[in-house]
């Protein structure tokens, strides 16, 4: 996650002047995962201790509000950038912004209380609460963005289409690791399914779905630096 933010931080000097903002923003998440991947690196290891060989419990328990804290951050900002990068008007940018990242801090909010529930029957209920603005937003990214879609550059729809679809595969991975202790992942195993199935979910949505943002947005800008000159560069 930090080598992607100072790729894309970087990358900012390929991009015109319209697209920074969303290859700033696209930094910003992976450096506020980067961050808080950090601190759950330590919680891990301080939740457990090594005896005669063997890893056992040290009595701290895992805090897994880390990560729960680096989603309520960077899920709606995942969205915004996507609206960023396709070049709205400004109202449609503020509404659907609002829209989109209002959604995913619900859906964030919602599915916390069931991840730190012991009791599948509550961890069902939250799931299900979860998913209600999670199918908003598939909704609202192949729907309400569809008009928007058609007005791209043809040399960038492609790669918008991508980064819907991505968005959608990627995050619908969430839900799956979820349920992994409610239907038979139990203990050590479960824990750490669900850890590598969220990091991996992560990087594929942060890391890999800021790529084709970064591709959306130089491509963009070679489309209106032939069409009005080089002064789209400027900083």
């Amino acid at each position: 996650m930090g080598a992607a933010t100072l790729f894309f931080w970087l990358g900012r000097s390929q991009v015109s002047q319209t697209y920074k903002t969303a290859l700033t923003i696209t930094g910003l998440v992976t450096a506020i995962a980067f961050y808080h991947y950090l601190r759950i690196f330590n919680s891990w290891e301080a939740s457990f201790t090594t005896t005669n060989g063997q890893l056992v419990p040290s009595g701290i328990a895992f805090n897994d509000a880390y990560r729960y804290v680096d989603w309520l951050l960077t899920v709606p900002l995942l969205l915004i950038e996507l609206i960023l990068v396709m070049n709205l008007s400004r109202q449609e940018t503020v509404s659907k912004s609002f829209r989109l990242g209002g959604l995913a801090a619900i859906m964030i909010i919602l599915g916390y209380p069931g991840e730190i529930a012991s009791d599948p029957t509550t961890r069902w209920i939250w799931w299900g609460a979860a998913m209600v603005p999670f199918f908003f937003i598939v909704v609202e990214l192949f729907a309400g963005l569809r008009t928007a879609l058609e007005q791209q550059p043809k040399d960038v729809r492609g790669l918008v289409n991508t980064a819907r679809w991505l968005t959608l595969i990627s995050w619908s991975f969430y839900p799956v690791v979820f349920v992994f202790p409610m239907i038979g992942f139990t203990g050590g195993a479960a824990e750490t399914a669900v850890q590598v199935g969220y990091t991996i979910a992560d990087i594929v949505a942060k890391a890999v779905f800021g790529v084709v943002i970064y591709m959306i947005a130089v491509r963009k800008s070679e489309v209106e630096m032939s069409a009005g000159g080089g002064a789209a560069y400027a900083r």
